[in-house]
C-alpha cells in the first residue's frame, strides 16, 4: 500500500507538490494523471526517496522508503528507462542489480522471459528502441518480484502488442495483490486497465476515485472528457481544436 499524506514539495519560491494525500491500494491498479508540470514525477520521486518532502509524508506499507529493509524486493520502480548504462547489455544490466540485491540468476532468466526480451538479453541496451528500453525498465522494476509496482509512462514507445502487453500484466498484478500505481498520458489505456485513478493538478489533488465513477461526473462520458474538465484550470496553455472544443497537448 502507498499513503501519501499531507506531502509537499517546494523548490525555492515555486510549490511542485502542495499538501497532496491519496492512497494506492493492495488489488488495484491506481492511475496517476496530470498536465505537464503538475508534479506527477516529483510524487513518486518522493514515494521512493529520491526528494525529501518539504513536508508531509510519503510511505509504503507504513515505512518511508529509506527504512525499508530491503527496497527492491518490496517495491519494483520505473521512473526512467533511459538511465541504463548505454554500453551494459540487458543481461549484465539485469545481474548486476540481482547481485547487488541478493537476488538468484534464475529470476534474471525469468523477467527477461516474462517482458519478452529473450532475443536481445545480450545486446547493449544503447542500441534497444525506445519500446525495447521501456521492457527493459519494467524488467528491473519486477526483478525483486516486488508487493508494489510504480510504472512512470510504462507503454511509451511501445508497439500495441506491448500496450496489450502492459495491460495484461499490471491486471495480473494487481489480481495478485499487490499495489499498482502508474502514470500514462494514454487516456483510453488507463480506463481500461486502471481500477481507479488520481488526478492532480499544480500540485493538488483534484479527483481520487473508482474509473467510472470519474467517468460518470463527465459530461462527455469518458475518461478524457473527465480529465479535461478537472485540469481546466491547471494548464499553462490550452489551445483550441477546430470544432472550438478544447484541446489539450497531453497529460505529461
Amino acid at each position: 500500500m502507498i499513503q501519501v499524506e499531507a506531502l509537499t514539495k517546494r523548490y525555492g519560491t515555486t510549490t511542485a507538490v502542495d499538501g497532496l494525500s491519496f492512497s494506492a491500494l493492495p488489488g488495484t491498479v491506481t492511475g496517476f494523471l496530470g498536465p505537464n508540470g503538475a508534479g506527477k514525477s516529483t510524487t513518486m520521486r518522493l514515494i521512493v526517496g529520491l526528494e525529501r518532502p518539504t513536508s508531509g509524508t510519503a510511505t509504503v506499507d507504513g515505512h518511508r522508503y529509506a527504512d525499508l529493509p530491503a527496497p527492491l524486493h518490496s517495491v519494483g520502480v520505473m521512473l526512467d528507462a533511459r538511465s541504463v548504462h548505454p554500453g551494459r547489455t540487458a543481461y549484465r544490466h539485469l545481474l548486476a542489480h540481482a547481485r547487488t540485491h541478493g537476488i538468484s540468476t534464475a529470476r534474471v532468466r525469468e523477467v527477461i522471459e516474462m517482458t519478452g526480451l529473450e532475443s536481445v538479453a545480450r545486446r547493449r541496451a544503447g542500441t534497444f528502441s525506445l519500446g525495447m528500453g521501456q521492457r527493459l525498465g519494467i524488467a528491473t522494476a519486477l526483478l525483486g518480484d516486488p508487493q508494489t509496482l510504480i510504472l512512470d509512462e510504462p507503454v511509451n514507445g511501445l508497439d500495441p502488442d506491448g500496450v496489450l502487453w502492459v495491460r495484461r500484466l499490471v491486471r495480473d498484478l494487481a489480481a495478485e495483490g499487490r499495489t499498482v500505481l502508474l502514470s500514462s498520458h494514454l487516456m483510453h489505456e488507463l480506463a481500461l486497465c486502471a481500477d481507479r485513478v488520481v488526478i492532480i493538478g499544480k500540485g493538488r489533488l483534484l479527483a481520487d476515485a473508482p474509473v467510472q465513477e470519474i467517468v460518470e461526473r463527465s459530461a462527455g462520458g469518458s475518461l478524457e472528457e473527465a480529465y479535461l474538465e478537472l485540469t481546466a484550470g491547471s494548464v499553462e496553455y490550452r489551445g483550441r481544436a477546430a470544432d472550438g472544443t478544447s484541446a489539450s497537448g497531453g497529460s505529461r
